[in-house]
């Protein structure tokens, strides 16, 4: 890049044009396209939860089964959901994608709006419920499938194609900047849904997210859809795109037609090869799209830094419905709960600030490396509350390590993310991210299913020490990691310098 092309450059982002005043806007595309995507987002993650306890005030049932048919949609499907977009053109993806995602959560919202307003009478009782949670419980699948497929072209391979021949921070400017994004809706949209429910009604919530939808997903694809028209290497997708075929699904069929023909050879007197059936059964189903994916996330150098960011996922040392909950049960006030889930996103907000300051100095393994152990490290004060008899004093401890850590967490999403954007070849980064998804909701799962099996508040501590431990094993995994790419862990001869 020459020195007038740094001149121009605004956020970190300039792309190639005669007219670079024309062309500034292009990246506040990508943000204002972002922010839209996210605001709805954050106001449905919310808001469902409290409009399924609305409806039946009685039990969490709604509220849990919708949370775990959503996590089990990505962790079965988000594989699929990758290649998907590996194969897809990127502006089809986009279109489909905004189409099935807010589509589904204004069904969603019509099927939570009529049950709130006629909960008291409803019509056909029992089986209007039934039907309508279902409806709603497989738009949510389908809502979270379509944001994984946004999310992946968009947020993994967009950015990554724009800020290629650019500035080299470009990429971590663009990462930083939407994951503040994100984190500022995560704050903002909490509030403005508390607040529609208490001063207005129920119904209005859901409906207004409704409208939402409806309204911002043609600006959000007239943005999206603007930036790819005046960015070519937007519209140059790599060869998996533009082959109806792909070299996976050539090599499956000859493999079969390879098996067909061995499973017809008799050995003697007519017997047939039969473990070369079950050998030509075992390598169909490896090359298989699901399995396929699986084995090329694996075969990434990047591949135990991706498993290490999954680990963060088994946890209840989040302000999630369990901690909080737990901490609700303990008699910590709700406001004050509320108070502590905007901290630990203005903490989390200051990371996304920091981290571009931080990733040219250190590089990015690097800052992944210090990141995951400031988590670790913060998160031992509430490991340590587990040890305390006070009860206020325990809560206390636990509220603060755990915002305090969102500092490490997400300057180590940020470093995750970049180096498997910087390394993941193009054609395979949709599948490749589709299983990093999968393996974190699998995580999530599991961590649901650990809440579960020691559901007592009184043994809160012990999902608390797993989801500590669990931590750590990502930092020795990170570490390994760190080690086999740099060599080392740290400068031995420059600590022993600064010794002497």
């Amino acid at each position: 890049m020459n020195s007038g092309q740094a001149n121009d450059e605004e956020d970190g982002a300039t792309f190639p044009t005669s007219d670079s005043r024309a062309k500034r806007p292009l990246v506040h595309y990508l943000y204002w396209s972002h922010f839209l995507s996210r605001w709805g987002d954050r106001m449905w993650e919310f808001a469902v939860g409290l409009l399924m306890i609305t409806v039946w005030p009685d039990s969490l049932l709604l509220t849990a089964i919708y949370g775990l048919t959503e996590a089990a949609s990505v962790a079965v499907f988000g594989v699929l959901v990758g290649n998907w977009v590996d194969r897809t053109p990127r502006l089809k993806v986009v279109q489909i994608s905004l189409g099935l995602q807010n589509g589904s959560v204004i069904i969603a919202g019509l099927a939570l709006g009529f049950l709130l307003a006629h909960r008291t009478s409803l019509p056909g009782g029992l089986k209007t419920l039934a039907a309508l949670s279902v409806l709603v419980n497989v738009c949510g699948a389908i809502s979270a499938l379509a944001g994984l497929a946004t999310d992946i072209v968009v947020e993994r391979d967009w950015v990554v194609v724009i800020s290629q021949q650019q500035s080299p921070g470009l990429l971590t400017q663009l990462n930083s900047v939407m994951r503040r994004i994100d984190l500022s809706c995560k704050l903002v949209a909490p509030v403005f849904i508390g607040f529609l429910m208490s001063s207005v009604s129920s119904v209005a919530c859901a409906l207004s997210i409704a409208l939402w939808n409806l309204l911002s997903v043609g600006v959000e694809y007239k943005l999206l859809h603007s930036l790819y028209w005046s960015i070519p290497a937007l519209q140059q997708g790599g060869p998996s795109r533009d082959l109806s075929l792909d070299s996976a699904a050539l090599e499956l069929v000859d493999l079969n037609l390879q098996n067909s023909f061995d499973e017809d050879i008799p050995l003697v007197d007519g017997e047939k090869n039969h473990s070369n059936s079950r050998g030509g059964i075992a390598s169909r189903c490896l090359h298989l799209p699901y399995f396929q994916g699986w084995t090329d996330y694996f075969q990434q150098e990047v591949m135990l830094a991706g498993v290490a960011l999954a680990l963060l996922y088994f946890t209840v040392l989040s302000f999630g419905s369990l901690m909080t909950a737990t901490l609700n049960w303990r008699g910590v006030p709700a406001y004050v709960l509320g108070l502590a889930r905007g901290v630990a996103a203005i903490v989390g907000i200051l990371a996304t600030i920091v981290y571009p300051i931080l990733q040219p100095m250190l590089h990015t393994v690097r800052t992944g490396l210090w990141s995951i152990c400031i988590q670790w490290s913060l998160l031992s004060i509430a490991a340590t509350s587990t040890f305390i008899r006070s009860g206020s004093a325990a809560s206390v401890m636990l509220i603060v390590g755990v915002a305090a850590s969102r500092f490490g967490l997400w300057m180590f999403d940020l470093s995750v993310t970049q180096l498997m954007q910087d390394s993941i070849p193009e054609e395979k980064r949709g599948v490749v991210f589709g299983v990093q998804n999968s393996l974190q909701s699998i995580m999530e799962m599991l961590s649901y299913v650990m809440a579960i099996i020691i559901s007592d508040p009184k043994k809160f501590r012990i999902p608390v020490l797993m989801s500590y431990c669990s931590v750590g094993l990502a930092a020795l995994l990170y570490a390994y990691y760190s080690y086999r790419v740099r060599g080392h862990l740290f400068h031995l001869d420059k600590l022993l310098r600064y010794l002497d």
